[in-house]
C-alpha cells in the first residue's frame, strides 16, 4: 500500500456505546491493513449529510485536519454513497474509503484459493458499479475505437459494461462451484456422518480448533481478522468411534457488507446445509455477548437460525474463573447451550468429549 495511505483520519457521526465499539473495530480492521488512525473527526447530527456525509463545513475542514496530522487517507465508519465519496475526495484531495471497502480490502489480501478470489472480486465489482459516476471527469470523456459501441460512448459506459460482463462471468463460475458443493454434500449425507459447521466472529478461534482436532498443521492460523476465507472440511474421530465432518467457514463481523454476504453465499451455504452449528465465541472479548447477538443476526440473515447449535466459549484460559462463570450463566440465560474451552491450550483428549457432549445430546 502506498505510504500516503498508511495514516488515516477516521470520520463518523456520533453514536452511543455501540458506535464506540464500531469505531474501535474499524481501527482494528485498518490495523490489519497496516493503516494507523491518527485522528478522529466525529460530528453530532441526526443523519448523514447527503452531499458530504459530515456537514459541509466540517467536510471542508478535513483537508486542514489531514494536513496537520499528515494523513493521506480518510475513512468513514459507515457506507458512503458515490456522491459523498466523490465530494470528500474533491474537498480533501485525499483517498477516501468507507467501512465496506476496508473489509473488502482485507478480504482481497486474505483470499488464497481461486474460489475465494472469485467471491471477493464479485463483491468488489458489485461495490464499484454504483461508484463509477463518482470517479471524476476522467469517466466523462468521450471515447471511441475498436471494441466500443461507437464514438459517442463515454469512458463511464465502457467501464460499466466491463464490470457487468465480469460480474456475469464470475457468477457463472460460482454457479458451477455451488453445484460441485451440493454434490459433495449429497455424498456426505448418504454416508450418515454428522456434519458440524463452525460459525462465529472473525478471529474467534475456528481455524485453531479445526487444526487442533484434525492434527492438520497445514491449516492456516493467524491472530488476524479474516485470516481464513476458504471453507475447510476435516474428518474428526470421536471417543466412541463415531466420526463427524467439521467445517470451518468465513468469519462474521458487525455490519458485514451485503455485497460480501451475497458473494460468499456458496461458502456460507456450508453452514446452512450442516446438521449442527458450533458457534465459536471469544470469551476474552469484553463485548462477547454483543458479538454472540451479531452471530445470531447473521445466522438469521443466511436462513440458518433454526439449525441445532451450541456455543464453544473459547480462550477460557485468558479469563478469570468468576468472569468465566458469569459469562457462561448469561449465555445460558439467552437459551444457548454452551461449554468453555481453550482451542490453543487444551489437547484433543480434553476438547473432543466436550464437542461430543454438545453435538450428540441434541439427538443427532
Amino acid at each position: 500500500m502506498a505510504d500516503e495511505r498508511r495514516r488515516a483520519v477516521l470520520i463518523a457521526l456520533e453514536r452511543l456505546e455501540e458506535g464506540e465499539r464500531l469505531l474501535l473495530e474499524l481501527e482494528l480492521l485498518l490495523a490489519n491493513l497496516d493503516v494507523d488512525v491518527v485522528e478522529r473527526v466525529i460530528q453530532k447530527r441526526d443523519s448523514p449529510d447527503p452531499a458530504f456525509f459530515l456537514g459541509s463545513g466540517k467536510a471542508r475542514d478535513l483537508k486542514r485536519v489531514c494536513d496537520v496530522v499528515d494523513a493521506g487517507l480518510i475513512v468513514s465508519d459507515r457506507p458512503l454513497t458515490p456522491r459523498q465519496m466523490a465530494n470528500l475526495k474533491a474537498e480533501s484531495g485525499r483517498y477516501v474509503w468507507d467501512r465496506p471497502l476496508v473489509i473488502m480490502k482485507i478480504f482481497e489480501e486474505r483470499a488464497r484459493t481461486s474460489e475465494a478470489k472469485l467471491q471477493v472480486e464479485l463483491a468488489r465489482c458489485r461495490y464499484e458499479l454504483p461508484h463509477l459516476r463518482g470517479l471524476g471527469h476522467q469517466m466523462s470523456r468521450l471515447g471511441g475505437g475498436i471494441g466500443t459501441r461507437g464514438p459517442g460512448e463515454t469512458e463511464f459506459e465502457r467501464h460499466r459494461r466491463k464490470l457487468e460482463r465480469r460480474i456475469r462471468d464470475i457468477t457463472r463460475k460460482l454457479v458451477q462451484v455451488k453445484k460441485r458443493r451440493r454434490n459433495q454434500r449429497k455424498r456426505r449425507s448418504r454416508s450418515d456422518i454428522v456434519t458440524v459447521a463452525m460459525v462465529g466472529y472473525t478471529n474467534s478461534g475456528k481455524s485453531t480448533l479445526l487444526r487442533r482436532l484434525s492434527g492438520d498443521r497445514s491449516i492456516y492460523v493467524a491472530d488476524a481478522l479474516f485470516a481464513t476465507l476458504d471453507t475447510l472440511v476435516r474428518s474428526i474421530s470421536m471417543s466412541d468411534g463415531r466420526t463427524i465432518l467439521l467445517t470451518d467457514t468465513v468469519g462474521f463481523i458487525r455490519e458485514l457488507p451485503p455485497t460480501l454476504i451475497a458473494a460468499f453465499r456458496t461458502t456460507l451455504e456450508e453452514a446452512v446445509a450442516a446438521d449442527f452449528l458450533l458457534v465459536m465465541l471469544d470469551g476474552s472479548d469484553p463485548d462477547a455477548l454483543e458479538t454472540l447477538r451479531v452471530v445470531r443476526d447473521t445466522l438469521r440473515d443466511i436462513d440458518a437460525i433454526e439449525i441445532p447449535r451450541a456455543v464453544f466459549l473459547n480462550k477460557a484460559d485468558l479469563i478469570d474463573r468468576s468472569t468465566l462463570d458469569g459469562l457462561l450463566t448469561r449465555i445460558r440465560s439467552e437459551g444457548e447451550d454452551v461449554e468453555a474451552i481453550s482451542a490453543s491450550k487444551w489437547d484433543v483428549k480434553e476438547i473432543t468429549p466436550v464437542l461430543e457432549k454438545l453435538v450428540f445430546r441434541t439427538g443427532l
